[in-house]
C-alpha cells in the first residue's frame, strides 16, 4: 500500500478543486446495512471527508473523495451514513474488518459465562455445617462462579443482626485467596445477603484444568518410557 502523506495530497486537492455545494442533491437512503458502503457503492453527491490518521479534509464531492481514495491506494469508507452530508473516511477496508474481527474473537473468548450460586446458613450453624458449605462455597469459587451467600433469620434471631454479620465476616475471610466480597453484607427481609466473587474467570479456570490435564499426560507419557527403558 502506498503511504499518505500527511496533509500534502488534501493540499494539493483544495488547491485545484472548488466544490460547488449551492446545488447538493440529497438523495433518498435505504435501510441501514450492517456493512457500511464503500467506494462506488456510496450513493450521495458530497460527502465530510476524514483522512486516514483523522485528518478532517472537509465537505467534498463524491467522486473528487473516490479519486483521493484510488490515488492513495485506499478505500473509501462511510463511516456515519445518517449525517449530513455522511461522513466518509479513507481506510484499508479490507485491514480494518480483519482486524475487527480478530478484537470481537478475542473479546468472546475473554467473556466469562458468570453463574451466581446460593448457599443459605443458620446464623447459629453448628460447625461441621459450617465447614461442610464453606466446602462449598470453595468450590464454587474454584470453578468461577460468584457465591451469593445467605443468613436466614428466625424468631428472635431477627433482632440479632451482628450474627449474621459476624458469619459473613468469617466466611469472607476464610475463602480470601479464591474470591473478594462484591456485595457487602445487607438485610434482606427475613435474610442477610452477601455476594463473594472468584478473583478468577470461568474462562480462566478451564483453561488451567487444560492446562493441568495435558501435563498430566505429559507427565504419564514420560513414565511409560522411563519403564520400557528400565525393562
Amino acid at each position: 500500500m502506498r503511504p499518505l502523506a500527511g496533509f500534502s495530497l488534501f493540499t494539493a486537492y483544495w488547491g485545484r478543486v472548488t466544490p460547488d455545494t449551492s446545488n447538493t442533491t440529497k438523495l433518498g437512503r435505504g435501510p441501514i446495512s450492517a456493512e457500511p458502503r464503500i467506494n462506488d457503492r456510496i450513493r450521495v453527491s458530497e460527502v465530510r471527508l476524514v483522512g486516514p490518521n483523522g485528518e478532517q479534509v472537509g465537505i467534498v464531492p463524491v467522486q473528487d473523495a473516490l479519486r483521493l481514495a484510488q490515488e492513495a491506494d485506499l478505500d473509501l469508507v462511510e463511516v456515519a451514513p445518517t449525517a449530513r452530508p455522511p461522513v466518509a473516511k479513507l481506510m484499508d477496508y479490507g485491514k480494518y474488518k480483519y482486524e475487527s474481527a480478530v478484537k470481537a474473537r478475542e473479546s468472546r473468548k475473554n467473556q466469562s459465562n458468570t453463574i451466581i450460586k446460593e448457599i443459605k446458613l443458620r446464623p447459629k450453624i453448628d460447625p461441621h455445617d459450617y465447614e461442610t458449605k464453606k466446602g462449598h462455597v470453595v468450590r464454587f469459587l474454584k470453578g468461577g462462579d460468584k457465591v451469593k451467600v445467605t443468613i436466614m433469620f428466625r424468631g428472635r434471631e431477627q433482632s440479632r443482626p451482628e450474627l449474621g454479620r459476624r458469619l459473613l465476616a468469617r466466611l469472607a475471610e476464610d475463602v480470601q485467596d479464591l474470591g473478594a466480597v462484591e456485595s457487602q453484607p445487607k438485610q434482606d427481609g427475613r435474610n442477610m445477603v452477601m455476594v463473594i466473587g472468584p478473583h478468577k474467570r470461568r474462562s480462566e479456570h478451564k483453561a488451567e484444568a487444560r492446562a493441568a490435564a495435558g501435563g498430566g499426560k505429559g507427565r504419564q507419557q514420560a513414565q511409560r518410557e522411563q519403564v520400557g527403558q528400565e525393562g
